[in-house]
């Protein structure tokens, strides 16, 4: 009896796996057909395909030279992939050491977030601080160059000159406009190149001077030495407007911190009185209302103290 079991069932097995071979090769068939009759479908399906793919490559490629642009402003000799690894470590390594401190996935989801900012606002201070040393060394550059020129000097000469006599980021900044030029590139190039790498109105400034000197003609020296007039009246009035409007972006920053603060220290003294805000709807509603609110009042005051020259 259960030779005849196993019969029937090997049998039944045996014709529904026949079946099935049945159905996938005239699925197979179908396909075939399908392919043969549209290959044109296929072929524009293929190019669409292909398309969408160079578009996000190049998409890709905008941020990754956009990432370099930032890492050679700021002076960090990093590759980007090498930048974006550090900040996926950063990311793991915030989030393992919140886990271990809190516990909750809730704090680690924090870290992960915390820990892959942290290399991006790292590498913005860097670049402002960079920006800074370096339009307040580019007077004197200039300054240096016009005492070249009337000596008789060419101006990759004068260059040569400054990255021989300043310091950092002027020096470094000269010696990778003289090594493109010695690689080929022309001195109006490079200094085209110099003025969209470096995000400086000051130095955009003298580079445009400068090629509207060598197409029109005239005397170099005396064009610059306005410019560096212009740089330093500039930084002048810069420099008041920021006197000026301390109080009132120091205001700003009060107002702004001040209610949590103060909830910080209610909570100190006494958790139990401010923990409504936290659970009850009302309190959450105003929480999030005070919130908007100070964002607001954060970003018109800055809008207020901030005046362009």
């Amino acid at each position: 009896m259960q030779i005849f079991v196993l019969i029937s069932m090997f049998i039944t097995i045996f014709t529904l796996l026949i079946a099935i071979s049945l159905i996938r090769n005239s699925e197979k068939g179908e396909r075939v057909k399908k392919k043969k009759t549209s290959l044109k479908e296929l072929l524009k399906d293929m190019n669409q395909k292909l398309s969408l793919l160079l578009l996000k490559n190049k998409k890709q490629s905008k941020k990754k030279r956009k990432l370099e642009q930032r890492l050679s402003v700021a002076g960090v000799p990093v590759k980007p992939e090498e930048f974006i690894a550090f900040q996926w470590l950063g990311a793991l390594f915030t989030a393992g050491l919140f886990h271990l401190i809190s516990g909750n996935i809730l704090f680690s989801i924090i870290g992960i977030i915390v820990g892959f900012q942290f290399p991006s606002l790292w590498l913005k201070s860097k670049e402002k601080k960079r920006m800074k040393e370096f339009n307040m060394g580019l007077p004197s550059m200039i300054t240096s160059m016009i005492g070249s020129l009337r000596a008789g000097f060419s101006l990759p000469q004068s260059l040569q000159m400054v990255a021989e006599e300043s310091y950092s980021p002027i020096k470094e900044e000269a010696e990778l406009v003289l090594k493109k030029m010695r690689y080929g590139t022309s001195l109006e190039d490079a200094l085209v190149e110099w003025k969209d790498r470096i995000p400086s109105e000051d130095l955009e400034l003298m580079v445009e001077a400068i090629i509207i000197q060598r197409q029109v003609g005239g005397n170099l020296a005396f064009l610059l030495n306005k410019i560096v007039e212009t740089i330093r009246e500039r930084s002048k009035i810069q420099n008041q407007i920021k006197t000026l409007t301390a109080q009132g972006r120091l205001s700003g920053m009060i107002i702004s911190l001040l209610p949590v603060a103060l909830g910080f220290i209610i909570y100190l003294m006494n958790p139990e009185y401010i923990g409504t805000l936290f659970t009850n709807p009302i309190g959450i509603g105003m929480l999030i209302a005070g919130a908007i609110g100070g964002m607001i009042g954060f970003i018109l005051i800055r809008k207020i103290t901030t005046i362009e020259v």
